[in-house]
């Protein structure tokens, strides 16, 4: 039904796609400011930053999910993969592509030496924290996101 492959720059267009329909379920559209060029720089460029899996839909050769992922350190654990994001266009959701990418998104962890694999999910979405409870995952409270954009951090480095 379904075949995960690694993304290319042709299918960067289509993972933009995606990346917006996440942010309007997320509430959030006017969020997205990245862009075609920013990402073919930051996945396919020269030092590139971030990984992606991409779930194909046999009988119609769509994409229909991917997952964004890139490598972070802890002090506490060593190295660690990071899932940025795991989407799957509405109409796929429920049908196994979710659990394919996450899954892929695992064995590269291991197949990289990582220690573990971090990602965040909103409160809110009760959808994906009960897909990620099915797995056992840890849910942590108490910790908050932080976060400077770049026009404030020249704002306070000025």
């Amino acid at each position: 039904m379904y075949t995960l492959r690694e993304g290319k720059t042709e299918d960067l267009p289509r993972v933009l796609e995606l990346i917006n329909e996440l942010a309007l379920y997320e509430k959030a559209p006017e969020q997205v400011t990245n862009t075609l060029a920013m990402m073919e720089e930051d996945g396919f460029g020269e030092n590139p930053v971030f990984g992606t899996f991409l779930c194909i839909k046999d009988e119609t050769s769509e994409i229909i999910g991917l997952a964004i992922y890139y490598y972070r350190y802890s002090t506490w654990k060593g190295r660690r993969i990071y899932l940025e994001d795991l989407v799957v266009t509405q109409s796929e959701r429920g049908n196994g592509a979710g659990k394919l990418l996450f899954d892929r998104v695992m064995k590269k962890g291991l197949e990289e030496n990582c220690t573990g694999m971090m990602w965040q999910v909103l409160d809110w979405n009760e959808p994906a924290i009960n897909f990620y409870r099915k797995y056992g995952a840890t849910l942590e409270a108490g910790w908050l996101n932080a976060h400077l954009q770049d026009y404030e951090i020249k704002q306070i480095l000025d």
